[in-house]
């Protein structure tokens, strides 16, 4: 299905793409990015918080370090601080690249097992499943956050993976 290489360079883009993402969005007011635009997180900054609380979850999952401490109903709102959460970030950032790197195909392999909150049930998903929903949870609401910013008029370059890696 998929590879460790793979995971790797979903990786390196995944901290690209978020690297000009908090750029563009430091160029706005704080109260352009706290306000409401009727996205499904409500605001850019609710987006991108979810955006660092969907990480923080399916890395818990995967690498067994700390999860994110809140609920997901609380995702939109669990770092206030602009600042704050983009250094967050750049510490999530860190945390799947250095999996990724350590990552060997056979990880890849067998299931999963977790207790998720939203389903209120244990679930046994295949690993390679839950590793492309990081992924794509990561595209699903940065395309969100990335029509939030250019609503704003920012600008975040070629966003597209063949054009955002060397």
């Amino acid at each position: 299905m998929i590879s460790a290489e793979w995971a790797r360079m979903m990786a390196a883009y995944n901290a690209e793409m978020n690297r000009r993402f908090y750029a563009a969005a430091a160029r706005l007011p704080d109260e352009a990015r706290r306000a409401e635009e009727g996205a499904f997180f409500g605001s850019l900054h609710g987006t991108l918080c979810h955006l660092l609380w969907g990480d923080t979850a399916w890395m818990a999952r995967l690498d067994g370090g700390e999860g994110p401490g809140v609920g997901i109903a609380d995702s939109a709102r669990m770092i206030q601080d602009f600042t704050a959460l983009q250094d967050a970030r750049w510490a999530m950032d860190n945390r799947i690249i250095r999996w990724a790197e350590a990552l060997e195909d056979s990880a890849l392999e067998g299931d999963l097992v977790w207790y998720s909150q939203v389903a209120k049930a244990e679930l046994r998903r295949p690993v390679a499943m839950a590793v492309t929903h990081l992924f794509l949870h990561q595209n699903h609401h940065r395309g969100q956050a990335h029509a939030l910013l250019t609503r704003h008029g920012e600008d975040t370059g070629a966003t597209d993976l063949p054009f955002a890696l060397p």
